[in-house]
């Protein structure tokens, strides 16, 4: 899909789609609808530092664990934010509304993440997950703002003072970004790094941050895909997975999934079995994991080719989940697997859940 197929105006005039975006209303202009574009958002792919040769060519972003968010400025005041599956979840957090104003009558469209801190100033996705789901208890939400607030941090800008910025280059969309001076009580725009790649990763993991994003400053804006030209590295060793299968447990664990049986996508769209998931789980996660693959129960494997696992329980592939891993085989298996956390924002289609790419050559 093509950065112009992917720009898809919408408003007043397209009534069918107007739950997908909203019209803005031009600076002093009431009358006069100016239309965002609907932009999905841009992905990065798993992968590691680009040589040392092409390092000038690339700037550095440290890697947030929040939830991504793509941020319409009508410029009359009002804030949409959604998610990227398309759903509005302005309603979750309240205390982002008074970015609306932020940047006048300026209509822009942003990207940007959505963290909660912790106490030591730290993106926590535990902390997020409390806050995230609320886009219909409006209520629930202000409640929760006062204990658990966001941050937005902003990234990119695609969209600015009716110019489209999806062929733009990466560097010139910073420079912009850069110039509209976004910084408030809830919101902000980090620094990128051009070049000194190694230097930036080695920071991210002396301050235990999750990792770095890779961006080629040449790369032009790809809505909705995963391109190469962002690469992310993450600290942890932690992957996206989707569930394929599970095994029984047994003892105490007598009903419930003693292990889950997960798999990545290789190029070619298949689902390729990379190893069997037992730890990591309280108790509760454990049954409320039984329960979803109880719903989901198959009599295909999913995985290509079959593990030969016995006492294999196959379910469809719907669930995301994320694990930590010491290192992987030669033939991509995951060495000592760990469960983290399941993926309830992610469809599996939004999932990073790839067989890794080789390092990019010189």
């Amino acid at each position: 899909m093509s950065p112009e197929n992917a720009e898809n105006p919408v408003g007043p005039q397209n009534p069918a789609r107007r739950g997908r975006a909203e019209a803005a209303r031009g600076p002093g202009k009431p009358g006069n609808p100016v239309v965002l574009p609907l932009i999905a958002p841009m992905l990065a792919t798993p992968g590691a530092l680009p040589p040392a040769a092409q390092d000038p060519r690339w700037a550095y972003e440290t890697k947030q664990d929040g939830q991504r968010a793509v941020v319409y400025l009508p410029g009359d005041g009002s804030l949409l934010l959604r998610a990227r599956s398309g759903e509005d979840i302005t309603a979750a957090y309240p205390e982002l509304r008074p970015l609306g104003g932020a940047l006048g009558g300026t209509p822009a469209v942003l990207d940007g993440e959505v963290l909660a801190l912790d106490e030591q100033g730290r993106a926590s996705f535990q902390l997020l997950q409390s806050r995230m789901g609320l886009a219909h208890a409006p209520g629930k939400a202000a409640r929760m703002a006062a204990t658990v607030p966001v941050h937005l941090i902003v990234f990119d800008v695609m969209h600015l003072a009716g110019r489209s910025l999806l062929r733009v280059p990466y560097a010139e969309r910073r420079a912009l970004l850069e110039a509209l001076a976004l910084e408030g009580p809830y919101w902000s725009t980090p620094g990128a790094l051009v070049g000194h790649g190694g230097e930036a990763l080695e920071a991210t993991r002396a301050h235990g941050l999750e990792g770095l994003v890779c961006k080629r400053l040449d790369s032009l804006y790809e809505p909705g895909v995963r391109s190469r030209a962002w690469i992310k590295i993450r600290n942890m060793r932690a992957v996206d997975v989707l569930i394929g299968g599970w095994l029984p447990g047994k003892g105490r664990l007598t009903g419930l999934p003693g292990a889950v049986l997960v798999g990545q996508r290789d190029r070619a769209g298949g689902l390729r079995y990379v190893g069997g998931v037992g730890t990591g789980w309280s108790e509760d996660e454990r049954t409320e994991l039984a329960a979803l693959l109880r719903g989901l129960t198959s009599d295909v494997c999913p995985f290509d080719p079959v593990p030969a696992v016995a006492d294999a329980r196959w379910v469809l592939p719907r669930l995301v989940g994320e694990v930590r891993f010491s290192t992987r085989t030669r033939a991509g298996m995951l060495r000592q697997p760990s469960w983290l956390r399941l993926r309830t924002d992610l469809t599996p289609e939004e999932s990073a859940a790839d067989l890794p790419d080789p390092p990019p050559s010189s």
